[in-house]
C-alpha cells in the first residue's frame, strides 16, 4: 500500500526555497528578515535619502546651522546695539581713515567714525526693512495668491493681471519710483517700496501651491460636507501652503536686504547720519578705487555678503527639508 504524501494536493517541492530543509518557523522568519535588512543596508549605502525614515533624510545639516548662527549673531548685535559697549556711530571718535586695529576693529571712515559700530547700527535698518517689506508682501501677495488660486475664473484673471502689471516693471526701477514720490526717506517708506515689489512673486508662488491643494481629496470632502470657502481656505489650504512659502520668504528677506542696500547706494534710503550697509559701501567706493582706505567699503560689503549668503543657504536647505517631510508624510 503506497505511503500517503505529506504535501497538500497540487503543491510541489521547491528545494531552492528559503523555507526548504527547515521546520522551525522562527528560523525561517529570521532568514527572511535578514535578507530584507541586507537589501535596505545596500540601498542606504547607495543613497541614504531613498530609505524612508533615515535620519540623514531629515537632518538639516551643518551648513544650515552655521548660516543660522551667523544670521542670529547679526540679529542679536542689531537688537542690542543700544546697550552694547560700542563707540559712537554718528560722531568722529578717532583719526580719519585709520586702518583696522585692536582699538578700531573695522577701522575708521573718512571723518573718523568707527566703521564697526556703523556696521552694527546699519544692520538695524537692513533687517527691519528686509523683514517688514516681506511681511507686507506676504500679507498682500499671499492673499491675492490664495483667492485667485481657489476661486479661479474672473477673479483669478483680474488679480493675476494686476500681478503681471507689477512684473512688467523692473524691480529696482519700481522701488526707486515709489521712493521718489515721498520726500521722507524713512524706514516705512523704504519697506513699503520693496514690499510692493515683492507682491507679485509671492502671489504667483502662493497661487501655484493653492492650485495643487485645491484639487486634493480632503478639499473635495470638505466641500461635500458643506464647508464654506473661508473655512476651507483657513483649515485646509493655508496649513499646506504656508510651509513652502515660509522657506521661500527667507530667501525673499535676503533679496529685500540687497534691494535696500541698492537704494542706499543710490542715495535713496534713510537719511544720514543713520548708517546703512549700502550707504557705507557707497561712501567708501572712492577709497577703494584709490586704495587709500578700502576697508571703509569692503568690510560692510563683506558683512552684507555673508548675511545674504546665510539667508540663501538656510532658506534653500529648509525648503529641501520640508520637501523631504512632505514626501514621507
Amino acid at each position: 500500500m503506497p505511503v500517503p504524501s505529506s504535501e497538500l494536493p497540487g503543491s510541489s517541492q521547491r528545494d531552492s526555497s528559503v523555507f526548504a530543509g527547515s521546520g522551525d518557523a522562527a528560523t525561517e522568519m529570521g532568514l527572511v528578515s535578514a535578507g530584507i535588512a541586507a537589501n535596505l543596508n545596500e540601498l542606504h549605502a547607495i543613497d541614504p535619502d531613498q530609505v524612508a525614515g533615515t535620519r540623514a533624510a531629515r537632518r538639516l545639516g551643518p551648513i544650515f546651522w552655521i548660516a543660522l548662527g551667523w544670521f542670529g549673531l547679526i540679529v542679536v548685535l542689531a537688537v542690542f546695539a543700544s546697550v552694547l559697549p560700542l563707540k559712537s556711530h554718528t560722531a568722529p571718535i578717532g583719526p580719519p581713515r585709520r586702518a583696522p586695529s585692536a582699538n578700531w576693529w573695522f577701522g575708521t571712515d573718512a571723518i573718523g567714525r568707527d566703521v564697526f559700530s556703523r556696521v552694527i547700527w546699519g544692520a538695524r535698518v537692513s533687517l527691519v526693512v528686509g523683514f517688514a517689506s516681506i511681511v507686507f508682501g506676504l500679507l498682500v501677495g499671499g492673499t491675492i495668491g490664495v483667492v485667485s488660486g481657489y476661486l479661479r475664473g474672473r477673479v483669478e484673471a483680474l488679480l493675476m493681471g494686476f500681478c503681471d502689471v507689477l512684473l512688467s516693471f523692473p524691480a529696482l526701477l519700481l522701488a526707486v519710483a515709489i521712493v521718489s514720490f515721498n520726500d521722507s526717506r524713512s524706514v516705512v517708506t523704504i519697506s513699503l517700496a520693496i514690499g510692493v515689489v515683492s507682491i507679485a512673486p509671492v502671489a504667483r508662488l502662493v497661487r501655484a501651491n493653492t492650485l495643487v491643494f485645491a484639487q486634493r481629496e480632503f478639499v473635495t470632502a470638505s466641500r461635500s460636507l458643506g464647508a464654506s470657502n473661508l473655512r476651507i481656505i483657513r483649515r485646509e489650504i493655508l496649513p499646506n501652503v504656508i510651509p513652502p512659502v515660509m522657506s521661500f520668504s527667507i530667501i525673499l528677506v535676503a533679496i529685500a536686504i540687497v534691494a535696500e542696500s541698492g537704494l542706499a547706494f543710490l542715495g535713496l534710503s534713510v537719511n544720514p547720519p543713520n548708517p546703512t550697509w549700502g550707504g557705507m559701501i557707497s561712501e567708501g567706493t572712492r577709497f577703494v578705487i584709490d586704495g587709500s582706505a578700502p576697508w571703509i567699503s569692503l568690510l560692510p560689503c563683506l558683512v552684507l555678503f555673508l548675511t545674504v549668503l546665510a539667508l540663501n543657504l538656510a532658506g534653500d536647505r529648509l525648503r529641501q527639508y520640508l520637501d523631504i517631510k512632505d514626501g514621507e508624510s
